[in-house]
């Protein structure tokens, strides 16, 4: 899998890191980092959780 985040419309607003901490980050700079292009299969649920969550609807997967 393949995490992708469209940045223009990203707010960095961390409901992501919020359901994926392993995987998305909201630094001090209020800029939000993909720790993780490709997590495991195993951090799935959470990263869809937070693809379903962003209020921008930023986050997108690919298998």
């Amino acid at each position: 899998m393949k995490v992708i985040v469209d940045f223009d419309r990203c707010e960095s607003n961390a409901v992501c890191m919020g359901a994926a901490p392993e995987v998305f980050e909201v630094r001090d700079d209020d800029y939000l980092y993909i720790l993780d292009e490709n997590p495991s299969e195993a951090l799935r649920p959470k990263v869809e959780e937070a693809a379903r969550g962003c209020p921008k609807a930023a986050i997108t997967i690919e298998d």
